[in-house]
């Protein structure tokens, strides 16, 4: 772990990574792809130390309220999180000002900080996002090794749900050959339904793979999954999409499920109602801005 400087925090779409790295381990981990230009280890995390400082100058700068999200390069709940509390203090600032907030998360850390989302929640608005891609615990323990297992993520969205607050499952990557089961994606499924998701984020039924993370994947299949590295390579090449051979059949289930329980499955319109700050509060502003 080392400690660096940012200039900014807030990207154009209101997105922000307070940390660049992981220590999850997940095996199919996009961000270690060699385009996003790491000079350093990938678990030794970069913690970008004055977040907090950036973070309240462009809350005050802005001249209307929105959704500020993080963890779609890095999760903001790493093992780092639990001394430095980066993430706390920035969802502190989030609900001082009274912005609202779109997490993403695989780690039940987050539920340390549920007084700050029902905070934000009762103000504007909070959404938890949580990966789920392997309904049995032994087969996640080997995909995502140093992160909560699905049924412990599962378990956090049910006690999210208790209090109010809505959740978005991404449903991705699903490995060809591997967890591309019509089992592990009804277990998934029943989860979610259980749990009363607002919406489901899934593409497709595979995965992608680019330089840097290829190599770290293909090495994690040597090491747990025998002669399937051999397998990819044949089927798939250097190919960026690895759809898997079940895909159709699998998204008609995830449809139909969805379908069914009033779960949004329309990625993009899933990504429209976290970046839509509630209508009712901006009223509320423009009426007080009149008095």
């Amino acid at each position: 772990m080392h400690f660096v400087e940012a200039k900014g925090i807030l990207s154009s779409n209101n997105g922000m990574n307070l940390y660049r790295g992981c220590t999850h381990g997940c095996i199919y981990c996009d961000s270690r792809s060699k385009c996003y230009g790491f000079t350093h280890d990938f678990e030794d995390i970069e913690v970008k130390a004055n977040a907090p400082q950036l973070l309240e100058k462009a809350l005050k700068s802005k001249r209307k309220k929105c959704m500020i999200g993080t963890g779609a390069m890095c999760d903001p709940y790493l093992h780092a999180e639990e001394k430095l509390k980066l993430t706390r203090r920035c969802l502190e600032l989030i609900d001082k000002y009274e912005y609202g907030v779109a997490i993403q998360t695989k780690s039940t850390r987050i539920l340390r900080d549920m007084d700050l989302l029902e905070s934000i929640n009762s103000k504007a608005k909070a959404v938890v996002q949580m990966t789920m891609t392997t309904y049995d615990e032994t087969l996640c323990k080997i995909l995502e090794p140093h992160v909560s297992t699905t049924r412990e993520r599962f378990e956090a969205l049910m006690q999210l749900k208790k209090v109010g607050i809505p959740t978005v499952v991404w449903l991705t990557p699903i490995l060809p050959f591997i967890n591309d089961t019509k089992e592990n994606i009804e277990g998934i499924l029943n989860y979610c339904v259980e749990a009363g998701v607002k919406g489901i984020i899934c593409f497709n039924m595979g995965l992608t793979l680019r330089d840097g993370d290829r190599e770290y994947f293909y090495q994690a299949l040597d090491k747990s999954f025998p002669e399937m590295k051999k397998k990819y390579i044949e089927i798939y090449g250097n190919a960026y999409e690895l759809l898997s051979p079940n895909n159709d059949m699998l998204m008609e289930i995830f449809r139909k499920k969805c379908a069914e329980n009033g779960i949004i499955s329309d990625a993009n319109e899933c990504f429209q109602y976290l970046h839509a700050f509630p209508e009712k509060y901006m009223q509320m502003s423009f009426v007080d801005n009149l008095q």
